[in-house]
């Protein structure tokens, strides 16, 4: 079966170990000649963040399969594809699922998508990385609320607070205390992030960088951060 090999770092990663090009392009060629597949050609991806699809090798390496030059794509390990549980999802119902019909081989985590298991096993590895996903971000906004409740700085001083003298210490600001109850107030009214942004404008409320024009997405960061 032809394939076509996929390998890529990011720039922090180009000189750790077992994560460098040469490594996974080493890899690929051995499971290829172990596992009788013809490596049609090895495409890489130097200094590309994992965190999109839009990457020209990997791009490149995906027209190629939907010209119909190789049947299936194998990487050294899924991370290197992608680490995004959604462009997963796409990757599943566009290339490597079963309707799709192209394979795909990882060698570290031992799929081979022309299997039942093999099929079964990269659904549940996507299943338990979303779920690691939203269980980190939830431990996160937790710690951070915990912060801010405590009065400590977590990153940029947010709405409704100022920095004490000692740089680290959080003051509530009257004003902007003020603002956030009424931003809840009109939300639990059933008022639309543009319409109370539209009412913060009129009211004359200064945003944290001192804008007099408020935008929704403003407006949603304050009522996420202050749940």
């Amino acid at each position: 079966m032809k394939v076509i090999g996929y390998i890529r770092v990011s720039t922090e990663e180009q000189a750790s170990d077992g994560v460098s090009l040469a490594t996974q392009r080493e890899k690929l060629h051995g499971y290829a000649k172990l596992y009788d597949l013809e490596l049609v050609e090895i495409i890489e991806d130097a200094g590309q963040s994992g965190k999109t699809l839009d990457r020209p090798g990997l791009q490149k390496a995906l027209a190629m399969i939907r010209r119909g030059e190789a049947g299936g794509m194998l990487i050294a390990k899924l991370d290197r594809l992608s680490r995004s549980v959604v462009d997963w999802n796409t990757l599943i119902d566009d290339y490597f699922g079963e309707r799709a019909g192209r394979q795909l081989f990882s060698v570290a985590d031992s799929i081979d998508t022309r299997t039942a298991a093999g099929r079964l096993v990269l659904n549940v590895l996507m299943s338990v990385a979303q779920w690691e996903r939203e269980t980190i971000g939830e431990r996160t906004r937790d710690a951070l609320q915990h912060k801010i409740r405590n009065g400590e700085r977590c990153g940029k001083v947010r709405f409704g607070y100022r920095l004490a003298e000692d740089g680290s210490t959080l003051i509530p600001v009257p004003d902007e205390q003020e603002a956030i109850q009424t931003i809840r107030r009109l939300k639990g009214a059933g008022e639309s992030l543009r319409d109370i942004a539209a009412e913060l404008t009129r009211r004359g409320i200064l945003t944290k960088e001192g804008n007099a024009q408020w935008k929704h997405t403003t407006v949603a960061r304050i009522l996420e951060r202050a749940a």
